[in-house]
């Protein structure tokens, strides 16, 4: 098994779950500044050419940070970041959603659209006049957020979950391309302090971004 590995958010979500999962993988590293992952022989793997992807040792390749993070859970239960029972899994999913579909997709679009276009705009459809409403839509779900957790220590309740790691990378990257988080929400803000306290945030950072000093990826 491993991992074909990149800077950015989404490969580094992999590697938070790997680190809290106390795994260790083999990793291929993928250039995609240089496009890699948008042509042969990586789209035979993954034809979206999205990053990251896993490739098992019968050669078959799931792709989709999520679905990888589930497949690695389902071999490796114990510490269970996704859930322990049919109920913690349902629950940390129903989450993970919501800050997908409302938050993190938002925001990568943003950034694609405005402070990436140059990387994406020969690569992915963009459009760019839809950048500003974009990252408005992200700081108003990012309240939305605020006010459902309360002053819950995670977005699960008091269990630290993949939903948080999603969260997190989005967050941190969000806060390198002019997408901060607003001091006003005070209760994600106080859980994007948790996470930064973590070992995982720090040692899963791409070797790539220390020195270009790029932030979540």
């Amino acid at each position: 098994m491993k991992l074909l590995n990149s800077l950015g958010p989404n490969p580094r979500i992999v590697r938070m779950f790997l680190l809290e999962k106390g795994l260790e993988i083999p990793f291929e590293e993928i250039d995609i500044l240089a496009a890699d992952n948008r042509r042969a022989p990586y789209l035979a793997n993954n034809p979206g050419g999205q990053m990251p992807s896993l490739i098992l040792d019968n050669g078959r390749c799931i792709s989709e940070t999520v679905a990888i993070c589930e497949y690695l859970e389902d071999l490796h239960p114990t510490p269970p970041l996704i859930g322990a029972d049919p109920f913690e899994r349902a629950e940390q999913r129903m989450w993970q959603r919501r800050v997908e579909l409302n938050i993190t997709e938002n925001l990568y679009n943003a950034f694609r659209y405005s402070v990436g276009l140059e990387l994406f705009q020969d690569r992915v459809h963009c459009l760019p006049e839809a950048a500003p409403g974009l990252a408005e839509i992200t700081q108003e779900k990012l309240v939305w957020l605020d006010q459902l957790m309360g002053r819950n220590a995670w977005i699960c309740g008091d269990r630290f979950t993949l939903a948080d790691m999603v969260l997190f990378c989005a967050l941190d990257f969000g806060e390198g391309v002019g997408q901060a988080i607003d001091a006003n929400n005070l209760n994600i803000s106080a859980w994007f302090g948790r996470m930064m306290t973590r070992d995982s945030a720090y040692e899963s950072r791409h070797p790539d971004s220390f020195e270009s000093d790029q932030r979540g990826v």
